[in-house]
């Protein structure tokens, strides 16, 4: 039998050799269990931000449901809605805001009302809008609106006359709108606006924003709105 061929390198360096293969295995080996250690504790941190959230999002639920139970409610704005009588539904959402807080005039409401309006009870609201006017009017297209020409929760909170001049003025709210004067020069009335689809996009519900509180109020609003995430 032929002996094996021998080695050029000397035992010693062969069995360095093969510790080194052996460490490199090794090493790596460790990394893949460390990244996977590392996907487990990302996994386990967002879980428990979930659970973190977990009360919010049942508050949400129960508001919801709340507002399912008492959909009586809103029969009139739908029916309105449905048929297209803005004017009407209109005024309807004025009752229906003042009902929900709890005051028999628009006049009672102050701005601090506002701030601890029922989310749900203005989601349902905007809903029935933006769904019989395929999109045109509603409180979240008017808010959106509102963010469009620089609007945020900064600017209801500084109460900026002019940003909220320049938005009614795209409602179609405001009268002398040029290039050189954006913001116009009067409040329009109600009675004045176009209560059909060929308004301008966000121009309804309007009555309610004419509270004899004024921009605050209107700052008010609009905070709450995006508080709410209309």
């Amino acid at each position: 039998m032929n002996n094996p061929i021998p080695s050029n390198k000397p035992v010693s360096q062969n069995l360095t050799a093969g510790n080194e293969l052996v460490t490199q295995q090794q090493l790596s080996d460790i990394q893949q269990l460390m990244s996977q250690m590392l996907n487990e504790i990302a996994s386990l941190r967002q879980e428990v931000s979930s659970l973190a959230d977990l009360p919010q999002q049942v508050s949400q639920i129960e508001q919801r449901m709340m507002v399912v139970g008492d959909l009586y409610r809103y029969e009139t704005l739908q029916e309105q809605l449905a048929s297209q009588q803005w004017f009407a539904a209109d005024k309807e959402t004025v009752t229906l805001i003042a009902d929900i807080a709890g005051v028999s005039e628009l006049e009672d409401l102050s701005p601090r009302d506002v701030r601890s309006f029922s989310c749900g009870e203005l989601q349902v609201i905007d809903r029935l809008w933006n769904t019989y006017s395929e999109g045109r009017f509603g409180f979240g297209v008017q808010l959106q609106i509102y963010q469009a020409v620089g609007g945020t929760l900064e600017t209801t909170i500084g109460e900026n006359q002019a940003l909220i001049q320049r938005w009614g003025a795209e409602l179609g709210w405001r009268t002398g709108v040029s290039a050189e004067n954006p913001g116009g020069d009067r409040w329009r009335k109600c009675d004045e606006l176009d209560f059909s689809l060929n308004a301008p996009k966000g121009c309804h519900p309007s009555r309610w924003w004419n509270s004899p509180y004024g921009s605050r109020m209107t700052n008010y609003f609009l905070n709450r709105l995006m508080t709410c995430e209309i």
